[in-house]
């Protein structure tokens, strides 16, 4: 026993060192292309606001009712909560005493002004493929900002996560650091959507799926938020959010105000929407589109039966909750009034084998952006304190069985376990 115990402090400790090692390591810095690059002209702060809205940075670094980019959201991970630092130039609580250098090494390598490591909910995962000229825009612009006096909370962390060579090792096994080189095959259209997508964008920091120690799988699969209680649907998959056979236009109009003829969204794209993409130029969204459309589909599995028949007790059960809630927007024949009242017939969101985003929409409403192009956007009430679980998954087991649905029954069990799931 004694001789494990030695074992293990000693392979402890190797791994302390080693990460000790690791959380330092010399690196290359790309440096600005000249003084100018980060100065406040216009141009670099005009440039570098719409960096920051295509980035979505005012989402996490502003806590709710608080002053932009002042910090003190709150992020709820498996492993604890991180809250979003002040990124105002204030000297003493925010970025004020940093440079262009220290600013470009947080994006790209992920390390603070002081060496210290960065927890990875700030995606510097997908951000070091941010160019050192888009950094450079966007510090001006943060610079540019009027600073904001708001102590940065500290994080709350269970062991090891709190442990910075915890992170070193994390590090080690799921980051390199990398900018965004473009595909000679590839037009440019295609290369602008890919860096938007996969760096300034992040869009996998939610459409991948992440393994338990919270790393993303490659590519764009789809993906559980735990903590936040919805699914991030799979934008490769023709039976979840793929839109490989959309038109372009449909394509931008969706991501531009959030309803579009074949879809709208809801929940935490409706966020994205509102603060991030729909400020982004006809341009910017084009080329997203073009390279969403571009992207491989999913392997095509084996054609599987359709799910059952819900027992025909439930059927009439559910119609009757149906008729009394829904009917008026979604019609008898489920077909709806798009893009107000979306279509349930045939709707991917309805039919997807997780059933977690239309629990919640059903639970707790669902609501499409106010957006310049869609100022005054329709909702669904929520009907959490209509419904009781058993009747929220009959009425949902109808939409996802009738007028030619075939997706499966949703039990009283995981409508239940969503019910107390907070919003943000």
């Amino acid at each position: 026993m004694k001789k494990k115990i030695v074992l293990a402090v000693g392979a402890l400790a190797a791994l302390i060192v080693l990460a000790g090692a690791l959380m330092w390591p010399r690196e290359e810095l790309l440096p600005a292309s000249s003084p100018a690059a980060f100065a406040p002209s216009a141009h670099n702060i005009e440039r570098g606001a719409y960096l920051a809205q295509a980035g979505g940075c005012m989402a996490c670094h502003t806590a709710r009712g608080g002053p932009a980019y002042a910090g003190g959201r709150a992020l709820e991970t498996p492993f604890g909560t991180l809250v979003a630092p002040n990124i105002t130039p204030d000297r003493a609580s925010g970025i004020g005493l940093w440079n262009a250098d220290d600013f470009w090494r947080a994006l790209h390598n992920g390390k603070s002004r002081d060496g210290r490591l960065l927890y990875p909910a700030f995606p510097y995962t997908s951000y070091t493929k941010v160019t050192r000229a888009d950094s450079d825009a966007l510090f001006a612009f943060l610079r540019s900002l009027a600073p904001q006096r708001r102590a940065n909370a500290a994080h709350a962390l269970r062991w090891p996560y709190n442990q910075q060579f915890a992170l070193a090792a994390w590090r080690l096994l799921y980051f390199k650091p990398a900018v965004f080189v473009p595909a000679d095959s590839r037009s440019a259209e295609w290369n602008r959507g890919a860096y938007l997508v996969e760096g300034l964008g992040h869009c996998g920091a939610c459409h991948s799926s992440r393994n338990s120690l919270g790393a993303s799988a490659a590519g764009l699969s789809g993906g559980a938020a735990a903590t936040l209680g919805w699914y991030a649907p799979s934008l490769v998959s023709d039976t979840e959010a793929g839109v490989r056979g959309w038109e372009v236009e449909h394509i931008v109009q969706l991501l531009g105000t959030g309803v579009g003829p074949r879809a709208s969204v809801s929940g935490p794209m409706a966020e994205v929407v509102q603060r991030s993409l729909q400020h982004l130029t006809p341009q910017d969204l084009g080329a997203m589109a073009t390279y969403l459309k571009a992207l491989p589909g999913a392997a095509q599995a084996a054609q599987e039966p359709a799910a059952p028949q819900p027992p025909q007790r439930q059927l009439v059960r559910a119609k009757r909750l149906y008729e009394t809630h829904c009917i008026e927007c979604h019609g008898s024949d489920g077909k709806g009034l798009p893009p107000h009242y979306p279509a349930l017939a045939g709707n991917r969101a309805v039919l997807m084998e997780n059933a977690l985003n239309p629990i919640r929409m059903v639970l707790n409403g669902g609501f499409a952006p106010s957006t310049a192009g869609n100022p005054r956007p329709y909702g669904m009430p929520a009907y959490s304190h209509l419904m009781d679980d058993a009747q929220v998954a009959d009425v949902l087991t109808y939409l996802r069985s009738s007028w030619g649905n075939r997706a499966g029954a949703v039990s009283a069990a995981q409508v239940n376990r969503y019910r107390s799931v907070p919003l943000d």
